[in-house]
């Protein structure tokens, strides 16, 4: 399998985890503040690129519906209220985003609809062809290795099934690049720091945005992978895209 620069990217460079290890340990580090923080970092904009990502689906009216890199539940949950499927099943390998995202579940009375489990998104733990749809949102950069996870994806689709991933992305236009670029290198880590008093967590997110394999190429490894089909929409100036491809 291909390996991409972002592959390498990982939280703690000091660190002698293997990069999902780190991951897991960084979100466990800031699950408590992580809701707030993706909302003040941008300013609420990420509930639309949610929803917006979600309407992909609606064509397909999906049943069973499985969300990687669930983190605290919001796309399981937005995705519930928005198409109504039978089930949703959200797996991630934070035990802690996990906890945050139980509660908020079950103050919503939604624990039938909904099932957040500890789950490795390179090695899904279902059999192929078992959900009409999978969503992943600000998950495959974190990836240790993207191909074994799209392919992952795709295993457990059924024919007919839709893959959605939300992604952030770096904007072309010159003078909103120069302000996105301050943006992620000096506030973003800072704020970060300040609110979840963890730095590393909100440099590794700048770092892995500079080196994720963006916009057409990521559709190619998309199409390489096996899935048909394949788009993209461009949200907001290009802060961020969403990538769709189908089984």
């Amino acid at each position: 399998m291909a390996k991409f620069a972002h592959d390498n990217i990982v939280p703690f460079k000091e660190s002698e985890l293997t990069k999902k290890q780190q991951v897991a340990t960084m979100f466990d580090k800031i699950a408590f503040r992580y809701d707030f923080l993706n909302r003040f970092l941008s300013a609420g904009i990420d509930v639309g690129w949610r929803k917006k990502a979600i309407k992909q689906l609606k064509e397909i009216q999906p049943k069973q519906v499985l969300d990687v890199a669930t983190g605290t539940g919001d796309v399981a949950i937005m995705t519930y209220k928005k198409l109504m499927p039978a089930k949703i099943t959200g797996i991630d390998i934070s035990e802690g985003m996990l906890e945050v995202g139980r509660k908020k579940i079950a103050k919503l009375g939604l624990e039938k609809a909904i099932e957040l489990i500890k789950g490795d998104s390179e090695r899904i733990e279902f059999p192929d062809a078992s959900f009409d749809a999978v969503t992943v949102a600000f998950g495959v950069r974190n990836y240790e290795n993207l191909e074994r996870g799209l392919g992952e994806m795709l295993r457990v689709l059924k024919p007919g099934g839709k893959l959605v991933v939300l992604e952030f992305s770096r904007p072309k236009q010159p003078l909103f690049k120069a302000l996105y670029n301050l943006y992620m290198k000096v506030v973003t880590p800072s704020v970060g720091k300040l609110v979840s008093k963890n730095k590393d967590a909100y440099q590794y997110l700048n770092d892995s945005v500079r080196r994720f394999p963006e916009g057409d190429e990521f559709l190619q490894i998309l199409q390489g992978v096996g899935f048909s089909k394949t788009y993209k929409k461009s949200l907001t100036f290009g802060i961020a895209t969403i990538y769709c491809g189908s089984k």
